[in-house]
Protein backbone atom coordinates (compact mmCIF):
# COMPACT_ATOMS: atom_id res chain seq x y z
CA UNK A 1 0.00 0.00 0.00
CA UNK A 2 1.27 3.46 -0.88
CA UNK A 3 2.09 5.90 1.88
CA UNK A 4 -0.66 8.34 2.82
CA UNK A 5 0.86 11.74 3.54
CA UNK A 6 -0.99 14.90 4.59
CA UNK A 7 0.53 18.29 3.79
CA UNK A 8 -0.29 21.84 4.87
CA UNK A 9 -0.64 24.63 2.31
CA UNK A 10 1.00 27.08 4.72
CA UNK A 11 4.23 25.07 4.42
CA UNK A 12 4.26 25.04 0.62
CA UNK A 13 7.79 25.49 -0.62
CA UNK A 14 9.29 23.22 2.03
CA UNK A 15 9.20 19.45 1.69
CA UNK A 16 7.16 18.11 4.59
CA UNK A 17 4.50 15.58 5.50
CA UNK A 18 2.27 14.36 8.28
CA UNK A 19 2.33 10.62 7.63
CA UNK A 20 -0.71 8.49 8.46
CA UNK A 21 -0.51 4.82 9.44
CA UNK A 22 -1.31 3.66 5.89
CA UNK A 23 1.46 1.88 4.02
CA UNK A 24 4.43 0.34 5.78
CA UNK A 25 5.17 -3.24 6.78
CA UNK A 26 4.00 -3.57 10.38
CA UNK A 27 1.09 -5.82 11.25
CA UNK A 28 -1.31 -6.61 14.08
CA UNK A 29 -2.02 -3.65 16.37
CA UNK A 30 0.84 -1.78 14.66
CA UNK A 31 -0.54 -2.42 11.17
CA UNK A 32 0.91 -0.03 8.63
CA UNK A 33 3.54 2.64 9.07
CA UNK A 34 4.53 2.41 12.72
CA UNK A 35 7.68 4.51 13.16
CA UNK A 36 7.96 4.22 16.94
CA UNK A 37 11.17 2.66 18.14
CA UNK A 38 9.71 2.89 21.64
CA UNK A 39 6.87 0.55 20.75
CA UNK A 40 7.02 -3.22 21.11
CA UNK A 41 6.75 -3.72 17.37
CA UNK A 42 9.33 -5.88 15.56
CA UNK A 43 12.39 -3.56 15.38
CA UNK A 44 13.12 -4.52 11.77
CA UNK A 45 9.57 -3.49 10.83
CA UNK A 46 10.01 -0.09 12.46
CA UNK A 47 13.30 0.48 10.68
CA UNK A 48 11.79 -0.58 7.35
CA UNK A 49 8.94 1.88 7.91
CA UNK A 50 11.38 4.67 8.74
CA UNK A 51 13.32 3.86 5.58
CA UNK A 52 10.13 4.31 3.55
CA UNK A 53 9.59 7.70 5.19
CA UNK A 54 13.19 8.72 4.54
CA UNK A 55 12.83 7.71 0.90
CA UNK A 56 9.68 9.83 0.58
CA UNK A 57 11.51 12.78 2.16
CA UNK A 58 14.46 12.34 -0.20
CA UNK A 59 17.05 11.58 2.48
CA UNK A 60 18.96 8.58 3.72
CA UNK A 61 17.62 6.71 6.74
CA UNK A 62 20.57 8.03 8.76
CA UNK A 63 19.50 11.59 7.99
CA UNK A 64 15.95 11.10 9.28
CA UNK A 65 16.48 12.56 12.75
CA UNK A 66 14.39 11.59 15.75
CA UNK A 67 14.77 12.34 19.44
CA UNK A 68 13.88 10.58 22.69
CA UNK A 69 10.71 12.53 23.46
CA UNK A 70 9.63 13.06 27.06
CA UNK A 71 7.14 15.96 27.14
CA UNK A 72 9.77 18.62 27.77
CA UNK A 73 10.60 22.05 26.31
CA UNK A 74 14.06 20.87 25.22
CA UNK A 75 15.17 21.63 21.65
CA UNK A 76 18.27 20.49 19.78
CA UNK A 77 19.98 21.80 16.65
CA UNK A 78 20.48 19.11 14.01
CA UNK A 79 23.31 19.43 11.49
CA UNK A 80 23.92 15.78 10.63
CA UNK A 81 23.06 12.21 11.66
CA UNK A 82 22.23 11.99 15.37
CA UNK A 83 23.23 8.44 16.24
CA UNK A 84 21.71 7.63 19.62
CA UNK A 85 18.63 9.88 19.90
CA UNK A 86 19.16 12.60 22.53
CA UNK A 87 16.39 13.50 24.97
CA UNK A 88 14.40 16.43 23.58
CA UNK A 89 10.98 17.25 22.19
CA UNK A 90 11.88 19.51 19.30
CA UNK A 91 14.53 19.94 16.64
CA UNK A 92 15.63 22.76 14.34
CA UNK A 93 18.03 22.85 11.42
CA UNK A 94 19.38 25.04 8.64
CA UNK A 95 21.31 22.13 7.11
CA UNK A 96 20.01 20.84 3.80
CA UNK A 97 19.32 17.11 3.74
CA UNK A 98 18.55 16.80 7.46
CA UNK A 99 14.96 15.61 7.87
CA UNK A 100 13.38 16.26 11.26
CA UNK A 101 10.97 13.51 12.36
CA UNK A 102 8.57 13.91 15.28
CA UNK A 103 6.57 10.96 16.64
CA UNK A 104 3.02 11.27 17.99
CA UNK A 105 -0.05 9.24 18.85
CA UNK A 106 -2.52 11.98 19.93
CA UNK A 107 -0.08 14.77 20.86
CA UNK A 108 0.47 17.62 18.41
CA UNK A 109 3.14 17.30 15.73
CA UNK A 110 4.09 20.87 14.82
CA UNK A 111 6.18 21.71 11.76
CA UNK A 112 7.79 25.15 11.30
CA UNK A 113 9.51 26.93 8.42
CA UNK A 114 11.12 30.30 7.75
CA UNK A 115 11.48 30.12 3.99
CA UNK A 116 13.48 33.36 3.78
CA UNK A 117 16.09 32.32 6.33
CA UNK A 118 16.19 28.66 5.29
CA UNK A 119 15.43 27.32 8.76
CA UNK A 120 12.93 24.61 9.72
CA UNK A 121 11.76 23.06 12.94
CA UNK A 122 9.63 20.23 14.30
CA UNK A 123 8.10 19.84 17.75
CA UNK A 124 6.21 17.25 19.78
CA UNK A 125 3.63 19.16 21.82
CA UNK A 126 1.19 17.39 24.05
CA UNK A 127 -0.47 19.52 26.70
CA UNK A 128 2.51 19.15 29.02
CA UNK A 129 5.03 20.20 26.40
CA UNK A 130 2.87 23.05 25.15
CA UNK A 131 2.42 24.32 28.70
CA UNK A 132 6.14 23.90 29.42
CA UNK A 133 6.95 26.11 26.43
CA UNK A 134 8.23 23.72 23.77
CA UNK A 135 6.71 25.79 20.94
CA UNK A 136 8.26 29.03 22.21
CA UNK A 137 11.57 27.19 22.65
CA UNK A 138 11.42 25.92 19.07
CA UNK A 139 10.88 29.43 17.76
CA UNK A 140 13.76 30.70 19.91
CA UNK A 141 16.04 27.98 18.56
CA UNK A 142 15.07 28.84 14.98
CA UNK A 143 15.84 32.50 15.69
CA UNK A 144 19.29 31.44 16.94
CA UNK A 145 19.89 30.04 13.44
CA UNK A 146 18.80 33.24 11.73
CA UNK A 147 15.02 32.94 11.50
CA UNK A 148 12.66 35.84 12.13
CA UNK A 149 9.45 35.05 14.08
CA UNK A 150 7.47 37.29 11.75
CA UNK A 151 8.54 35.08 8.82
CA UNK A 152 7.93 31.74 10.53
CA UNK A 153 4.89 29.70 9.47
CA UNK A 154 3.69 26.64 11.38
CA UNK A 155 1.23 23.79 10.98
CA UNK A 156 -0.22 21.59 13.71
CA UNK A 157 -0.83 18.14 12.27
CA UNK A 158 -3.25 15.34 13.18
CA UNK A 159 -3.79 15.09 16.93
CA UNK A 160 -6.62 14.38 19.34
CA UNK A 161 -9.43 16.92 19.08
CA UNK A 162 -11.78 18.32 21.67
CA UNK A 163 -14.77 16.01 21.22
CA UNK A 164 -12.58 13.02 22.09
CA UNK A 165 -10.35 14.55 24.76
CA UNK A 166 -12.31 14.31 28.00
CA UNK A 167 -10.32 15.21 31.11
CA UNK A 168 -10.86 15.49 34.85
CA UNK A 169 -10.42 18.20 37.48
CA UNK A 170 -6.71 17.49 38.08
CA UNK A 171 -5.94 18.06 34.40
CA UNK A 172 -7.99 21.26 34.32
CA UNK A 173 -6.19 22.59 37.39
CA UNK A 174 -2.78 21.72 35.96
CA UNK A 175 -3.48 23.65 32.75
CA UNK A 176 -5.26 26.67 34.18
CA UNK A 177 -3.90 27.31 37.71
CA UNK A 178 -1.41 29.91 36.48
CA UNK A 179 -3.14 30.82 33.21
CA UNK A 180 -6.90 31.41 33.62
CA UNK A 181 -7.19 32.31 29.92
CA UNK A 182 -6.70 28.60 29.17
CA UNK A 183 -10.23 27.97 30.47
CA UNK A 184 -11.45 29.02 27.03
CA UNK A 185 -10.08 25.73 25.67
CA UNK A 186 -12.42 23.59 27.79
CA UNK A 187 -16.07 22.76 27.24
CA UNK A 188 -18.39 20.78 29.48
CA UNK A 189 -18.28 17.00 29.40
CA UNK A 190 -20.05 14.50 31.66
CA UNK A 191 -20.32 15.43 35.35
CA UNK A 192 -17.08 17.04 36.50
CA UNK A 193 -15.35 16.13 33.26
CA UNK A 194 -14.51 18.62 30.52
CA UNK A 195 -13.25 18.35 26.97
CA UNK A 196 -9.95 19.99 26.05
CA UNK A 197 -9.12 21.71 22.76
CA UNK A 198 -5.47 20.71 22.33
CA UNK A 199 -4.90 22.26 18.87
CA UNK A 200 -6.57 25.48 19.99
CA UNK A 201 -4.20 25.57 22.96
CA UNK A 202 -1.29 24.95 20.58
CA UNK A 203 -2.32 27.80 18.29
CA UNK A 204 -2.40 30.17 21.26
CA UNK A 205 1.10 29.06 22.28
CA UNK A 206 2.32 29.73 18.73
CA UNK A 207 0.71 33.17 18.74
CA UNK A 208 2.37 33.97 22.06
CA UNK A 209 5.68 32.87 20.53
CA UNK A 210 5.26 35.46 17.78
CA UNK A 211 4.10 33.10 15.03
CA UNK A 212 1.21 34.96 13.43
CA UNK A 213 0.70 32.56 10.54
CA UNK A 214 -0.23 29.12 11.87
CA UNK A 215 -2.92 26.53 11.16
CA UNK A 216 -4.23 23.39 12.81
CA UNK A 217 -5.24 20.66 10.37
CA UNK A 218 -8.71 19.18 10.80
CA UNK A 219 -7.76 15.57 11.50
CA UNK A 220 -8.49 13.87 14.83
CA UNK A 221 -6.26 10.88 15.58
CA UNK A 222 -8.74 9.31 18.01
CA UNK A 223 -11.69 9.51 15.62
CA UNK A 224 -10.09 7.82 12.59
CA UNK A 225 -8.51 4.43 13.41
CA UNK A 226 -8.03 3.59 9.72
CA UNK A 227 -5.60 6.48 9.27
CA UNK A 228 -4.13 7.23 12.67
CA UNK A 229 -2.66 5.60 15.75
CA UNK A 230 -4.07 6.92 19.04
CA UNK A 231 -2.77 6.38 22.54
CA UNK A 232 -6.12 7.26 24.13
CA UNK A 233 -8.09 4.98 21.82
CA UNK A 234 -5.67 2.16 22.62
CA UNK A 235 -6.27 2.72 26.34
CA UNK A 236 -10.04 2.65 25.88
CA UNK A 237 -9.77 -0.53 23.84
CA UNK A 238 -7.40 -2.04 26.44
CA UNK A 239 -4.90 -2.92 23.71
CA UNK A 240 -1.41 -3.99 24.70
CA UNK A 241 0.46 -1.20 22.89
CA UNK A 242 0.12 1.37 20.12
CA UNK A 243 1.95 2.57 17.05
CA UNK A 244 3.44 6.01 16.49
CA UNK A 245 2.84 8.39 13.60
CA UNK A 246 5.65 10.47 12.17
CA UNK A 247 5.69 14.05 10.87
CA UNK A 248 8.71 15.29 8.92
CA UNK A 249 10.18 18.41 7.38
CA UNK A 250 13.41 18.92 5.42
CA UNK A 251 15.11 21.79 3.60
Amino acid sequence: MALDVITADILDGTHHGFFTRKGGVSDGIYAGLNCGRGSNDVPDHVEANRALVAQHMGVTAANLASVHQYHSADVIVVDGPLGTPPKADAMVTKTKGCALGILTADCQPVLFADHKAGVVGAAHAGWKGAKAGVLQATVDAMVSLGADPTNIVAAIGPCIHQDNYEVGPDFIEAVTHDDPTALTFFKQGDGDRMRFDLPGYGLLALERAGVTRAVALDHCTYADPDRFFSYRRTCHEKAADYGRLIACIVL
